[in-house]
């Protein structure tokens, strides 16, 4: 039973409890029959408070990437299955003072990708250079506990933009939560800071166009038409990788002991004040002072190499940077909320008293990648995103598997879509487009739709799109 809302929302009644589904006809129409399945599965855990779909929703490892789902904070459940594998993962964006015109000559983008590829390690799996930073510090501080050096602007009092102009610079969590780590994930997560990652990972370089109705906003941001900004999409690397499976065993051990279960087995939980919701709630948040540790590293990375190129005088001041994997304890409707979300990303409109002080009045920036070809999106949130606990995409979601891309796309459309050989060439770091065919957009869905089905729903508002001019992908 489906019952419309309207505006692009729609609630489907399943055998376990009720789904509320975001999209326009077109992408409604196109979800998998398989992502019900996954949704009655998850609807098992009792208690639920909320659960939904956004427009990019697709299959994922017990439970769909797209998901937001809602507990409450006193008694409900906390589930890695629907924090997702890489804890943390997000976006970041920097701008910059360079005009597309600045860079239309392909030799200057090549050489801007040269330069980071030379600062940043994009194929490397460690970094060498960061011999002064100490993991521990980061672990438990965040970005506050970076060097001076690495965030000069945070000693600086009317200057503060790498602390304020982001999600959170620090998740405060219990530290004795990081006695169990084995030696060597300390060893291995230490080498990978300020690294980049493969799979659908990047550093973009984008050139922006103002949504007309938003330019006030755009402009209060300090954004402008034809801006040159930096994308970062990375996560919490090796740091939050080891907890997937190590704490879905050890869950399905006390779900065992329990005497609790779903239909799928990848999909497990546990009670928020277990003994077992806590330890990985607590280290579920170490993770995330990685993730956006490591987000900022890489955006230091990217500076230092553009200043080698450019010049000591450009700057690349952070726009925003938030999460797409995680779970935090959020007050709504005046209750203790405990929100997962799972490739969601929180959009919080104007006033909203968890908004940064410098985006009270407007709003915080919803970051919003296409695929590799496409545009992707700077977007606010709307009052109206209460009915989603302020949720929207986090990208366009996949619509064909690795496997299925290499097999059903050729390597000449791919060329195509990147305008190969054209002004408007999007540049790619690798030497080769077979090497990153798996990540093309035709892997994707049309982002454009997506959008639409936000804008829609009226759940957030686009203020510019950001059109790709160079690519840098890791493998």
């Amino acid at each position: 039973m489906i019952k419309e809302h309207g505006n692009n929302h729609r609630e489907l009644e399943l055998t376990q409890g009720n789904l509320h589904v975001f999209a326009n006809d077109e992408v409604f129409q196109s979800l998998d029959d398989k992502v019900y399945t996954m949704a009655d599965n998850n609807l098992t855990i009792p208690r639920s408070v909320h659960m939904s779909y956004t427009p990019d929703a697709h299959v994922g490892i017990g439970t769909c990437i797209g998901t937001t789902a809602v507990w409450m904070q006193k008694d409900g459940f906390v589930s890695p299955s629907i924090v997702g594998s890489d804890i943390g993962c997000g976006m970041r964006v920097h701008m910059t003072s360079l005009h597309h015109e600045d860079v239309r000559d392909k030799r200057i983008r090549r050489a801007m990708i040269d330069a980071i590829e030379k600062d940043v390690p994009i194929h490397e799996k460690s970094h060498s250079a960061y011999k002064d930073i100490w993991l521990e510090d980061i672990i438990k501080e965040g970005i506050r506990g970076l060097p001076r050096h690495y965030v000069p602007d945070s000693y600086t009092p009317t200057k503060t933009r790498s602390l304020t102009h982001i999600e959170n610079a620090t998740f405060t969590f219990d530290h004795d939560a990081l006695a169990d780590i084995p030696e060597k994930m300390w060893k291995r997560a230490w080498g990978q800071l300020g690294t980049l990652g493969g799979g659908n990972h990047f550093i973009e370089l984008q050139r922006i166009e103002i949504a007309e109705d938003k330019r006030e906003i755009a402009e209060s941001w300090g954004l402008f038409d034809g801006q040159i900004i930096v994308m970062i999409h990375s996560g919490s690397r090796a740091w939050g990788g080891m907890m997937g499976p190590r704490y879905t065993k050890e869950f399905k051990g006390a779900m065992y002991k329990w005497g609790i279960g779903t239909p799928d087995p990848n999909l497990v939980f546990a009670p928020i004040q277990s003994e077992e919701g806590q330890r990985y709630i607590n280290l579920m948040y170490s993770a995330l002072n990685f993730a956006v540790t490591n987000r900022h590293m890489l955006a230091y990375g990217v500076e230092q190499a553009l200043q080698g190129l450019l010049g000591k005088d450009f700057k690349m001041p952070v726009l925003y940077d938030l999460m797409h994997n995680y779970a935090l304890k959020e007050p709504h409707h005046n209750k203790a909320m405990f929100v997962h979300r799972k490739g969601t990303t929180r959009a919080l409109p104007k006033g909203h008293f968890l908004n940064p002080d410098s985006y009270k009045k407007t709003g915080h920036p919803a970051l919003i990648p296409g695929s590799m070809g496409t545009a992707s999106y700077i977007m606010v949130g709307e009052k109206e995103g209460v009915k989603n606990y302020y949720s929207i995409c986090h990208g366009a979601g996949r619509v064909r598997s690795r496997r299925a891309t290499k097999e059903q796309v050729s390597v000449d459309s791919f060329s195509q879509a990147m305008r190969v050989g054209s002004d408007e060439e999007i540049l790619v770091n690798h030497r080769t487009l077979e090497t990153i065919l798996d990540e093309c957009p035709q892997a994707y869905k049309d982002v454009d739709q997506v959008i639409d089905s936000v804008v829609g729903a009226k759940l957030a508002s686009v203020v510019a799109i950001c059109k790709p001019i160079a690519v840098l992908k890791g493998r």
